[in-house]
């Protein structure tokens, strides 16, 4: 097989792309770096793509190195033929490899298996050849009656060589893959209920049909779900008259011979017994794969909106982690996140001491100039911030609250990673300042929370675990090189995702720092222990310093290009101190007065988009890419559902995004839905099309449930 060819026309690029792509990663380059810095190499493709790219790649060598071993263990069974060699070698699935190896495949014992030990194999072999017309099955089968191998009648030997041929039927990969294909376009999935569900959650599955074929990926999430709590029976509806007219027509060759009739009982035995319930197994298994890989995007995707939501800085915060019984636990941070004070308020049930704790928050903001208030979305978060709010209104001060995700915080608190952060701090203050610092900073404090507990997809818990952590380790690694990291503040976890930093090297880099002072410039890190060059070379250009020898430090231009950027700097009559200064601003259009882009890059022996990058870079040094993404929303005034009506239209947050729409923080305790129609007056095919995690969005009511506290949206017509 052509690795390269097919993966080029699998991501519609030319041959040469995917040949240089696969020689970069196989030299040991890390993505966000071949995205980054060899885009001449790539043609431009993007970390997203490149990541796919991978994976297919690493598919496609295994399935090669399966074919291998396939032929390998046929070979030594001496049973491979050159045709067989010639399908296996031409499979394009693994399922294909599977099902051609499957006959030779080393099997538990079965009926088939002992029926064969039974000596029962040549008068299954004769019956399907069904060369014999005249004369009597039983007569035949007589001559193999052996009360040594336990064959004590005719019959017992039909019944034995009727199970070896079941089993041959079943184990033709032709048989297969035609079934599983009937199977998947015109199977029925059906959903009812096993035990009484007090809930409801599953009240839509009760009574549910649906074609294998078109059944969305959520609702096969849910019905698995429902499954595995016992509430739902789920069963496949099959076209079985189909399938046996098919296995009949194309195992039954003579009419007339006098094997027939076991044939068919063979067929039909074959089919209930042993392919049917192993096609379900595989068609349930596809169905769930599919959901689960769509799952997976959905959270990434999710996932990475978040992670670059921008940072507020220069801003000392009043983070609060809401609760009831247990009181609210207040953290006080400075502008860089510093710890400055701690406690606990009771405003809310059952102690509802809410002029104490407006006192409190009063004194708080006072002492230490307070600007803003995170308040986590938990338990008792609207509740709090209704006090909250109450509170705002009589002070003086313009002090602002804003809601903030406080998926993950506890799992945070209680972490070792936690422990050693603040030794001396209980665990529960532990997660307000999580809330604080992730309005501060969410890229730096998201990171240290494990990607799955962030909580912004659907049924997570219920996903292959290893694919979906597999999958947000590379959003966050994405973000964080994208986004760059400074060296002289970032701590262990943050740097751990810096493309080639490895955990023992993150916490090197951090010990240097404690030991030796801050980084003066990017060639210092080579002094890290274990940090060879290979590993300088991949993680570089990620790393800045704000306040360093070399300007070029605090922008994304890697080393190995500072040459070219000086040249480039004093051909336009520029000075590395220029950096700095800003005097770079219009750099942009001052390479378009000294001729095209394309003659510039000739001239400086660059290829054009490494040209394009450190242009971009050094006309606005130490630019944030988080500030062109949506703010978060600032409030000082607080809703109740009550007061919420239709026609109403709101400014909210998107808090999350699945499959069949948007949830939407308006202010009230519950996030409203806009519902995949209500999204926009066209056709949408993916909410992901029209909204993302963490923008700010207008939105209409369109209906108020008290009882169930649900909110209906619509973003249609505003």
């Amino acid at each position: 097989m052509d690795i390269a060819l097919k993966l080029a026309k699998e991501f519609n690029i030319r041959k040469k792309q995917v040949e240089d792509t696969i020689s970069l990663i196989d030299e040991g380059n890390t993505i966000p770096f071949i995205a980054r810095y060899r885009k001449e190499v790539t043609g431009g493709l993007s970390d997203e793509l490149l990541r796919d790219l991978d994976e297919s790649l690493t598919y496609l060598r295994n399935l090669e190195s399966r074919k291998e071993e396939v032929i390998r263990l046929i070979d030594e069974q001496e049973k491979l033929t050159d045709e067989l060699e010639k399908e296996i070698l031409s499979a394009e699935k693994l399922q294909r490899v599977e099902d051609l190896y499957r006959p030779f495949k080393q099997k538990r014992r079965t009926r088939a298996t002992k029926a064969k030990e039974k000596g029962l194999e040549l008068l299954a072999d004769t019956m399907l050849k069904q060369e014999i017309e005249v004369g009597n099955i039983e007569e035949i089968a007589k001559e193999y009656i052996d009360e040594e191998k336990e064959v004590n009648s005719a019959q017992e030997a039909i019944d034995g060589a009727k199970d070896i041929i079941a089993e041959i039927i079943s184990d033709n990969a032709d048989f297969r893959k035609y079934i599983r294909g009937v199977w998947y376009n015109k199977s029925v999935i059906s959903s009812a209920l096993s035990k009484e569900d007090k809930n409801s959650v599953y009240e839509m599955y009760y009574e549910y049909n649906e074609e294998v074929k078109k059944i969305a990926n959520h609702r096969i999430l849910a019905i698995n779900r429902g499954e595995k709590e016992g509430i739902l029976k789920i069963n496949l509806i099959t076209p079985d008259d189909i399938i046996l007219d098919y296995l009949k027509r194309n195992t039954i060759t003579n009419e007339n011979s006098i094997f027939k009739s076991a044939i068919i009982e063979s067929i039909e035995d074959s089919y209930k017994r042993l392919i049917s319930p192993s096609i379900e197994r595989e068609i349930r298994s596809r169905l769930t794969e599919r959901a689960e890989e769509e799952a997976i995007k959905v959270f990434a995707k999710n996932t990475k909106p978040l992670l670059m939501i921008p940072p507020v800085s220069g801003v000392r915060v009043m983070a609060i982690d809401p609760s009831f019984r247990t009181g609210c636990k207040i953290a006080v941070l400075d502008e860089t996140g510093k710890l400055l004070d701690y406690t606990t308020i009771y405003p809310n049930e059952p102690q509802n001491r809410v002029e104490e704790s407006k006192k409190i928050m009063k004194d708080i903001i006072q002492k230490y100039d307070i600007n803003i208030i995170p308040i986590g979305n938990g338990t008792a978060s609207r509740e709090t911030e209704a006090i909250v709010s109450s509170m705002l209104n009589e002070i003086e001060k313009k002090v602002y609250y804003t809601i903030v995700s406080e998926a993950g915080a506890s799992v945070y608190s209680a972490s070792k990673l936690g422990t050693e952060e603040y030794p001396d701090i209980d665990v529960s203050i532990r997660g307000a300042i999580s809330i604080g610092r992730r309005l501060q900073d969410p890229l730096a404090e998201l990171v240290k929370i494990d990607p799955k507990s962030i909580g912004v997809g659907q049924y997570q818990h219920d996903l292959n675990q290893s694919k979906l952590s597999h999958s947000l380790k590379s959003v966050v690694e994405d973000c964080v090189n994208t986004v760059g990291v400074d060296l002289n503040t970032a701590s262990p976890s943050l740097l751990n995702y810096v493309a080639g930093l490895s955990p023992s090297v993150s916490k090197n880099i951090v010990k240097y720092r404690e030991e030796i002072g801050k980084f003066k410039n990017r060639k210092e890190i080579k002094k890290v222990k274990r940090l060879g060059g290979k590993t300088f070379e991949q993680c570089a250009g990620f790393l800045r310093i704000s306040e360093g020898d070399n300007p070029l430090d605090n922008t994304s231009v890697h080393p190995e290009s500072y040459d070219i950027t000086m040249k480039l700097i004093n051909r336009l009559g520029y000075s590395k101190q220029d950096i700095k200064s800003g005097k770079l601003k219009d750099i942009k259009s001052k390479i378009i007065e000294n001729g095209s882009i394309e003659e510039l890059a000739e001239e400086l022996e660059v290829g054009v988009p490494t040209l394009k990058d450190i242009a971009k870079e050094i006309e606005k040094p130490g630019r944030d890419p988080r500030e062109d993404m949506p703010k978060p929303v600032f409030r000082s005034d607080v809703l109740k559902m009550e007061d919420l009506k239709p026609e109403m239209i709101l400014s909210g947050t998107v808090r999350n995004v699945v499959d069949f729409g948007a949830f939407i923080d308006i202010g009230v305790k519950q996030d409203g839905l806009v519902h995949i129609s209500q999204l926009s007056d066209k056709y949408v095919k993916n909410p992901m099309d029209i909204v993302s995690v963490g923008d700010s969005v207008k939105v209409k009511v369109i209906d108020v449930d008290l009882e169930k506290g649900r909110v209906s949206l619509t973003m249609k017509g505003i």
